[in-house]
């Protein structure tokens, strides 16, 4: 299992919240997905290290952007 941290930046609310976490969860391999909306972290584990213009795309589709991964 791999867990990778992502910034997004546009989260506002609760509704933003459940906007991500759905698209992300909707990518192959992906377990479980937390968003942290005060920081504006999102973290994934997954399978394996997910595609990063997958999540971004995930991303853009819930109508935010996101800013980069963390290295871990």
């Amino acid at each position: 299992m791999v867990e990778d941290v992502y910034a997004v930046k546009g989260m506002t609310c609760g509704h933003c919240v459940q906007a991500v976490s759905s698209e992300i969860e909707a990518l192959d391999g992906v377990q479980n997905v937390n968003v942290d909306l005060t920081s504006g972290r999102v973290t994934v584990s997954s399978v394996e290290r997910l595609d990063y213009d997958a999540v971004a795309a995930a991303v853009d589709e819930a109508g935010y952007e996101l800013v980069e991964r963390e290295e871990r």
